[in-house]
């Protein structure tokens, strides 16, 4: 279908708009390709420029704002995911001396493009293609020697395949791919630019700067919990010993402060050895190990080579070593937060978890039905959120009325609470076409169940096992009869894990109010379970409460409750 407008006319560009929406029933990928030279330099130019150079503006660029602006409203409304692909140029990235117009209005396309990144939290990803030279009719209007300096021409088959690289690619939003004859396609800035201005920083960096805590004061003996034999009974496998604290800190470490860690299921594979490679003598080998995954806390020192992270900065880690007063990582592997609270532990594994699974291993869109197990969990909790803000009706089971009410606050549709109901009865009664997502944590019979509720083309995301994890030997493999055939029948993908940084994109919905950290019911929240453990020796209660199948949201051990006041009246 072709329309001919004028794309500068506000009314012939939404007419045309219009027109598709009316024709297709919506709109999926919206490609803004528009641009004109002119002959004459704007500084010999001695028109008002309606014809010239204010004409150009308005085709480059005002244009090009307009035709986003629609499309990602479009989008919005229709509340289904899309990409819009704005088409810039090289010379957006670089003076283009002989028509400085053109320059600067694909420069304004490639600024507006990066900075509408944020679009992709409403599931609109916005990137810019930057060519240099095609052969069209207005690229051989130029000198020879022009194109020749480049290069020559790019092949238009160049140009479609990095359009369908900016479209295919999930991760890209607010892109700008570059595309020349001598080097071929890459991303502008790169990295290293980028770190150079860091313009566009994260809302938890940014707010790193803003938060800072006094010096914090290192003690010649520590407290931590340590894996001493091989057990999937924590207790058993672990005990609290008391060490001497190494100072200084390594040139390219950090010292820091654990305030609050987090309980993992996944606690009794580590004590296990579950996640090395190797036999139980090799395993055995590395012992003793420093146990706990995730912590909050500040940094007490740096080593000499460490200068983007200050004395006194709250931060995030996700490495062996949390059940522990003090711990030195590589600084590098800190992650900046805004303060070292409880709730921002929950955003960490359980929160990780549930944000990549959804979005890379489910293709996470809107319109569909999404079922989570286990879902008054803390991981839970996260792929209930997420699933509704994506505009989705969520299934979740629990056991109990604690447990319910807590999923009904969080907006759930339907909670199937498994003390009063059979969740295979209610699926088949009230869901007969099946889940589009499975968001499975659970294991052994509720997998069995999951996977026959799946729809045609459904994605079951398995991102642990619990039921099965204790026990003298933990889990072991289950045999699946018939499991390739049903894959098959449905073209189900099951997913075992999948791990990146989504953590800026929480703490984006966090600081939007989308996504409320906090112990009071609201709309919706991540609650913290309300139950106490303090010190590092608590541990150990701690993981054996998270398996008792009571705690409803994020377990979490306050290593330092004197700290832990302090944030409070803060």
């Amino acid at each position: 279908m072709f329309i001919k407008c004028d794309v500068t006319n506000a009314g012939d560009l939404s007419a045309a708009f219009g027109k598709h929406v009316d024709t297709y029933g919506g709109l999926d990928i919206c490609i803004n390709c528009a641009g004109i030279a002119i002959k004459t330099l704007v500084y010999d130019d001695r028109s008002d420029g309606t014809s010239t150079w204010r004409h150009a503006v308005n085709v480059n660029l005002v244009a090009v704002i307009d035709g986003t602006r629609i499309a990602s409203q479009i989008m919005r409304s229709g509340k289904k995911p899309g990409v819009i692909i704005n088409i810039g140029s090289a010379a957006g990235l670089y003076p283009m001396n002989f028509d400085p117009i053109y320059s600067g209005t694909k420069a304004g396309v490639v600024m507006f493009t990066r900075s509408l990144a944020p679009l992709k939290r409403h599931g609109i990803r916005v990137n810019v293609l930057c060519p240099e030279f095609v052969q069209t009719n207005m690229a051989e209007q130029l000198s020879r020697r022009i194109i020749d300096v480049t290069g020559g021409y790019i092949k238009m088959e160049d140009i479609v395949n990095g359009t369908f690289e900016l479209i295919k690619d999930e991760s890209k939003a607010g892109a700008c791919l570059w595309i020349t004859k001598r080097r071929g396609m890459e991303y502008w800035p790169t990295p290293e630019e980028q770190r150079k201005y860091m313009l566009n920083l994260p809302k938890s960096k940014r707010m790193l700067t803003q938060n800072t805590f006094s010096t914090v004061q290192t003690p010649e003996f520590y407290e931590k919990i340590v894996v001493h034999t091989l057990s999937h009974n924590f207790r058993d496998a672990t005990r609290l010993e008391r060490v001497r604290l190494r100072l200084p800190v390594e040139p390219h470490n950090a010292l820091v402060k654990i305030i609050y860690a987090g309980v993992n299921a996944s606690d009794v594979n580590f004590s296990a050895g579950r996640y090395f490679s190797g036999g139980a003598k090799e395993t055995a080998a590395r012992l003793p190990l420093d146990a706990g995954f995730e912590a909050v806390g500040i940094v007490a020192s740096v080593g000499d080579s460490v200068n983007h992270i200050k004395v006194g900065s709250p931060v995030a880690l996700m490495t062996f070593g949390a059940y522990s007063e003090f711990t030195q990582v590589p600084a590098k592997h800190l992650l900046p937060v805004p303060r070292p609270d409880p709730e921002v532990v929950a955003m960490l594994t359980s929160g990780l978890t549930a944000s990549i699974a959804l979005e890379k291993a489910g293709q996470m869109a809107s319109g569909q039905v999404v079922l989570v197990t286990a879902a008054a969990g803390g991981t839970g909790q996260f792929a209930v959120q997420l699933a509704k803000l994506a505009g989705n009706k969520v299934v979740a089971t629990c056991g109990g009325k604690s447990k319910a009410a807590v999923l009904s606050s969080l907006g759930v549709d339907r909670v199937i609470n498994y003390q009063n109901e059979k969740i295979k009865d209610v699926l088949k009664k009230e869901f007969p076409r099946g889940a589009d997502i499975i968001y499975e944590s659970v294991g052994g019979e509720m997998f069995d169940l999951c996977l026959n509720a799946l729809a045609v083309h459904g994605r079951l995301i398995v991102i642990g096992m619990i039921s099965q994890y204790q026990g003298e030997h933990g889990w072991k493999p289950r045999n699946y009869t018939g499991l390739c055939d049903k894959i098959l029948a449905k073209s189900q993908t099951v997913y075992a894990h999948l791990w990146q940084d989504h953590l800026d994109k929480l703490f984006d919905l966090y600081a939007s109010g989308k996504l409320k950290l906090c112990m009071t019911r609201c709309i919706q929240q991540v609650s913290l379970d309300p139950k106490k453990f303090v010190g590092v020796a608590s541990a150990p209660d701690a993981v054996e409460y998270l398996h008792s199948g009571k705690s409803v949201g994020k377990v979490v051990v306050c290593i330092d409750p004197s700290y832990s006041q302090t944030l409070a009246k803060l």
